[in-house]
């Protein structure tokens, strides 16, 4: 036993860092903030990493050592601090945020398909917002039917891509920056000290919710902390070098950024553009054309292809299986003789589709990109939220929950500090609500507000409903008949329509009819789902 012991293999502290790293920070996510913020930015990213990403790290270092027994999964922690309802209610919210995340995805890899291929953003340009979702739900499902076939594989091959994208990136600040001494020029001016200070207004206060969510997702590498040999020591070590690979990368990449955009007069598409823009500009520079492009391209379209397979089955499966029989439906949990859950499968499918059906409305393919992104910054951020409410319950009672690793040793102070990093993921849960890229309170504005409103209450919502779908299920072996599941589907079908199509619209008292829609609905939908099935069926 002691030579088992001796011979167990530890993941050392620079391996896990790495490991964090690729979960947290990409290429991406600096260009999706730079657009918001300008230069500003680097202001951001600094007061972000010093006063937000490394309690968090931190924070969730403890966490997965308390539940380490129990995989340090987000909704085991808050299962072991406040009971299986919300232990249940946080799977469900941790995977609702997970669909625009797979649908924000899908659409990137309809992007980045057309760079590899066209070498420019044509493919895109000429297709309507309905082709745009057609594409998207045809990667869907492709990679629904090919993922549990290649899943292994693919799970090799978004780890190798993420590397990859990593290597990228750092390619791109070192040749940006080492492009300056090769006579290379600034685009933004001037370049000073004012011109990194953002303006903290109420378009600020919106914006910071992509932050959040640009450098979420450590909780990842959680139940990994128990495997290092004294994660007292190491484990900070570990969140030292992420903070610092971190700093290093969205400081001198939004820098780099400003090398070849001018930062006060940005791309409208440069979300959506802006990652294949910045390597055109990096191998024009080098005279070498399109080829940095061409690589990145690639790099994005397989990275992200073997991530949303992987994605789509982890995410399905989590759901099934750690929200328990209590309170998820039988219907959901049914599998077919492959073991694959087939109806949440379908769920994921159908609530990805209503997400790419609410864009539809939106004018450009553009504004479909920026709002699906922009809605990952509201719901990610919000389910962020369980992870400081859990540390919280955890240090104002210790003796209960004693860990390896420990964050603060002072449980008062410790506390505070995870009060305060809930209140700001949550203020910026709710701001981050109002639309962005769009002229504030104009009609786009206030349509984007309203689907922005239905897809929170619609994602998260049905986490509340679905315990009182299991109940019926038990009471009447069926929860409701055929005829039932048809007309609440259309009354829910009708309802998003409309309200979608008022709140579109310039009529002065829309707020008020999307209101009065969305009420008339729920009242139908309660009337229909409320009566006994019309034809009871054996479980």
């Amino acid at each position: 036993m002691d030579n088992l012991e001796n011979n167990r293999h530890y993941i050392s502290w620079p391996v896990l860092a790495m490991m964090a790293f690729v979960t947290v920070i990409g290429f991406d996510d600096i260009i999706y903030n730079f657009k918001n913020q300008g230069m500003g930015v680097i202001t951001s990213w600094v007061l972000m990493l010093f006063l937000y990403v490394i309690p968090y790290s931190l924070m969730v270092g403890q966490l997965g050592s308390i539940f380490n027994k129990e995989g340090g999964g987000l909704s085991s922690w808050i299962r072991g601090t406040n009971g299986e309802f919300l232990g249940y209610f946080t799977a469900w919210t941790y995977w609702a945020a997970s669909i625009p995340y797979v649908v924000d995805t899908a659409n990137s890899v309809v992007v980045g398909l057309g760079w590899a291929i066209k070498g420019s953003g044509k493919f895109q340009d000429t297709m309507s917002n309905g082709q745009f979702a057609l594409w998207t739900l045809l990667v869907f499902v492709v990679f629904i039917a090919i993922q549990s076939r290649f899943k292994r594989s693919l799970e090799l091959l978004s780890s190798i891509g993420g590397v990859a994208m990593f290597g990228m990136t750092v390619l791109f600040v070192i040749m940006a920056l080492s492009s300056l001494g090769m006579g290379g020029h600034i685009a933004t001016q001037p370049m000073n000290l004012g011109a990194i200070v953002p303006k903290f207004d109420l378009k600020y206060l919106t914006t910071v919710g992509l932050l959040i969510y640009a450098v979420n997702g450590c909780e990842l590498i959680a139940p990994f902390v128990t495997k290092m040999k004294n994660p007292r020591r190491e484990f900070p070590k570990s969140m030292l070098m992420l903070v610092v690979m971190t700093a290093f990368l969205t400081i001198f990449g939004s820098f780099s950024l400003g090398i070849f955009f001018d930062a006060h007069h940005l791309p409208y598409d440069l979300k959506m553009n802006g990652s294949y823009y910045a390597f055109q500009a990096l191998g024009q520079q080098y005279h070498v054309g399109n080829l940095f492009m061409y690589l990145f391209a690639w790099t994005e379209v397989i990275y992200l292809a073997a991530l949303l397979a992987v994605l789509l089955d982890a995410m399905t499966r989590m759901l099934v299986a750690d929200t328990g029989q209590k309170y998820m439906p039988r219907f959901l949990r049914k599998t077919n003789q492959a073991g694959l859950p087939i109806n949440g499968y379908l769920l994921t499918c159908f609530l990805s589709g209503f997400i790419l059906f609410l864009g539809v409305f939106l004018p450009e393919m553009n504004d479909v990109f920026n709002w699906l992104l922009n809605l990952n910054g509201i719901i990610s951020p919000g389910v962020t939220c369980w992870i400081f409410y859990a540390f919280m319950r955890v240090r104002k009672d210790p003796k209960r929950y004693p860990s390896q690793y420990v964050f603060i040793k002072n449980n008062k102070l410790a506390w505070w500090v995870g009060f305060w990093a809930l209140a700001v993921t949550a203020l910026a849960t709710v701001f981050g609500i109002a639309p962005q890229d769009v002229t504030e309170f104009s009609a786009l504005w206030w349509h984007e507000l309203v689907i922005n409103i239905v897809a929170i209450a619609v994602l998260i919502g049905l986490g509340g409903i679905l315990p009182l779908v299991t109940k019926r299920e038990e009471k009447y072996g069926t929860a409701f008949s055929k005829l039932q599941w048809i007309t609440m589907l259309l009354s829910v079908g009708i309802t998003i329509i409309l309200s979608v199509f008022v709140g579109s619209t310039q009529l002065a008292e829309r707020n008020l009819l999307v209101v009065g829609i969305v009420l008339l609905g729920l009242v139908i939908l309660c009337m229909i789902g409320w009566k006994k099935p019309y034809k009871n069926k054996k479980p």
